[in-house]
């Protein structure tokens, strides 16, 4: 290796600093002091000094954010932390109502504060820093596990590389943060676009979201992205901070951008005019924001009020009333989905709401198309509600013409001809067919998707294409596909159908018991009581001998669920084909309830929380293990929990486990538990757990 001269570094350092300096000052403060060809003079002579000096070059250098990395996939990774969605809101009398719900919970919320941000219109995405250093970014995904967007961020000009500030810890900085484009850069790339013959984007979100997951990142590296930061996942010990306040003008000072705007609240009535302000102001700020977000400040009081199955419940977002515009009712479609429900659509003449061409939205049962007087050639009034989704309010009935004709809803399915029934107490019409064939190709399509088994690359088209010529008619059709079935399709290479049949492969041999009993539709079982369920049965043939009254007595599952649980295992066709995909070797275990490892091992009914940083495991594969033993697994810190398991830097989760007086473990505790079990399963349990318990046996 080349020595290189320490006059050479100091000029190299030196460039660095000044190039960060500036690009700080123009991407994060908007506030230039030098020309743009000042600075990219600057960087040319850092890149030129970098060619000749290449043990100069490491990570943190700002000529990363050029690009060059190309990817053949994004990878995936678990988050250390889940990302919640946020609870929404609609109005000043919602937000009154989020903050009783808090102080019903915890009295003392009565006298919060409350940190205040617009709610940007981007996508989610999490730094991960460990000794200052940017080392991995992930996409929020489906808040339990991320793609690895790392490449991309890196060339994002406002993302610090390495975080400023004399202090150094040595811990793992977990910042979250939305990616945006600003409108007037937005309009500048899709112009380009254009003049390039290239795809125009439909709005900026979708841009941003677009670049972020690209495989080139010199893609990315040419595309006007922004990260703002909102919050952290993990932070170290020494860090210190108490509010949410704290924690952001800390990460201001690091070198991140925050929102323009995000200020602090004495109370609930200034962030109600702080909603009522950002919704006349939005159209000034530099880019999309839908609503505002309005946090509980103190992160003591975040930690006791915890979360929901997908929201915390000390965080809201306000949105602002839907922008609004007037097209004309062409037609009215009846849709059958998976559970044979006939659903409404309103076909529109295309109109731009908020910067997006409506032409459809969804009317939802025949009762609401009543309810709205609504009659096919009216002009009607089409908003796109919380920014997202289109919504017809009502029609413009002074502007009725008399040609305007009534909606009668079929009597008879759209689909298949048979007649439609609905159940007492219900609103929503049923095609009575179970065989109908837009009841098996939605069925198919969620059996594929990213709710069900997750299968890479058998989107909706496919799924479409596969049942439309007769190759699929049940979800267990879909493997013993052959590539030679498949090179028959239009479009269809060798290579894209190796592809796909190799998707199906690994979707059989690595589907989890939950991620199946989600896939199969069964009604009312989403991906919480698929959890539940997987936790209490070692595979479908236990759940599927279940009285309805053992069900019932799991948590979370009523006499509704475990009804319409009991209704798909009575059925003669759904037995046949749980039967079919057994033969076929799609058939999840959980080997620990097998076994009775669950009924009689040291965590059974037992409420687990994980703290801090894990050395043995990641927190994904902690959990499996500790389930696979029956555990519960907690995400927040309660007098229900039972056991708390603290790794490195547990922070307040530790200090309030301490205060209620729970049993806590270290890590080596728990993992001397583990061998102290012994399980025999290894070999048949879950990936994670199954690669977790090898790796403390070999340790």
């Amino acid at each position: 290796m080349t020595l290189v001269p320490e006059d050479v570094r100091t000029k190299a350092k030196t460039l660095r600093a000044e190039i960060e300096y500036h690009g700080y000052r123009y991407y994060v403060l908007d506030d230039p002091v030098i020309s743009d060809a000042e600075y990219d003079a600057l960087f040319r002579k850092l890149q030129d000094l970098e060619e000749e000096w290449p043990e100069l070059k490491d990570e943190t250098s700002p000529t990363m954010r050029v690009g060059g990395a190309v990817l053949s996939e994004l990878r995936s990774y678990p988050h250390s932390e889940r990302m919640y969605s946020l609870d929404n809101a609609f109005s000043a009398g919602d937000l009154q109502d989020f903050l009783s719900r808090a102080i019903r919970q915890e009295p003392s919320a009565a006298y919060a504060s409350f940190w205040l941000e617009p709610k940007m219109d981007g996508l989610a995405v999490e730094l991960i820093y460990e000794r200052k250093k940017l080392v991995m970014a992930l996409t929020r995904g489906d808040g339990e596990i991320g793609e690895d967007v790392t490449h991309n961020l890196r060339t994002v000009r406002n993302v610090p590389l390495e975080l400023k500030g004399d202090e150094l810890f040595a811990g793992r900085l977990e910042v979250r943060g939305e990616v945006v484009i600003k409108r007037k850069d937005f309009e500048k790339f899709n112009a380009l676009q254009g003049a390039r013959g290239n795809k125009l984007f439909a709005n900026p979100r979708n841009a941003a979201a677009g670049s972020v997951r690209q495989l080139d990142s010199t893609i990315a590296a040419r595309r006007p992205l922004r990260f703002y930061a909102y919050g952290i996942a993990r932070a170290p010990q020494e860090c210190g901070w108490k509010t949410q306040q704290a924690c952001m003008l800390a990460l201001e000072k690091m070198g991140f951008s925050l929102a323009p705007d995000a200020k602090l609240a004495a109370s609930m009535d200034e962030a109600v005019q702080y909603y009522e302000s950002m919704s006349i102001k939005r159209a000034e700020l530099p880019f999309d924001i839908d609503g505002v977000v309005v946090k509980i400040d103190d992160l003591g009081l975040q930690e006791k009020l915890g979360y929901t199955a997908r929201a915390p419940r000390w965080a809201i977002a306000v949105k602002f009333p839907a922008i609004q515009a007037r097209t004309r009712l062409l037609g009215i479609e009846v849709q059958v989905g998976r559970t044979g429900v006939l659903t409404p659509v309103a076909i529109l003449e295309p109109v731009s709401v908020g910067g997006v061409t409506v032409s459809r939205a969804t009317l939802h049962n025949e009762e609401e198309v009543r309810a709205k007087g609504l009659k096919v050639g009216d002009l009607v009034l089409v908003q796109r509600a919380g920014d997202v989704i289109p919504e017809v309010v009502r029609p413009l009935v002074e502007e009725r013409n008399g040609r305007e004709e009534e909606f009668v809803f079929p009597d008879h399915c759209p689909a298949c001809g048979s007649r439609v029934y609905r159940e007492p107490g219900e609103v929503a019409w049923r095609c009575e067919n179970k065989l109908c064939p837009a009841v098996v190709r939605e069925s198919i399509i969620h059996f594929a998707s990213k709710s069900g088994l997750d299968i890479q690359g058998i989107g909706k088209r496919w799924i479409e294409q596969l049942v439309d010529k007769g190759m699929v008619r049940r979800f267990s059709d879909l493997f013993r596909l052959t590539e030679l079935d498949l090179r028959g399709f239009e479009r269809m290479g060798p290579k894209l159908a190796a592809n796909m049949i190799e998707a199906l492969r690994a979707a059989r041999e690595t589907a989890t018991l939950p991620k199946l009993l989600c896939a199969l539709g069964i009604r009312h079982v989403g991906e919480q009581t698929a959890r539940t369920l997987a936790a209490r049965y070692a595979d479908i043939d236990e759940l599927a001998a279940a009285a309805p009254e053992e069900l019932t007595a799991l948590p979370d599952i009523g006499p509704e669920v475990a009804a319409a649980i009991r209704a798909f295992f009575d059925s003669d066709a759904n037995r046949a084909e749980v039967a079919a995909l057994k033969e076929l070797g799609l058939w999840p275990v959980q080997p620990h309830i097998k076994n009775n490892a669950a009924v009689s091992g040291p965590f059974a009914g037992k409420r687990i929380i994980f703290t801090g940083t894990l050395t043995k495991w990641s927190r994904s594969e902690a959990e499996a293990l500790a389930e696979r033993l029956g555990a519960a697994i907690a995400k927040s810190v309660s007098r229900k929990v039972d056991i708390v398991v603290a790794g490195e830097n547990a922070g307040s989760k530790l200090a309030k486990a301490k205060e209620l007086g729970l049993t806590i473990f270290d890590e080596n505790a728990f993992a001397d538990i583990l061998k102290a079990v012994s399980v025999q399963d290894t070999a048949e349990g879950t990936e994670k757990a199954r690669d977790a318990q090898l790796r403390l046996f070999s340790d």
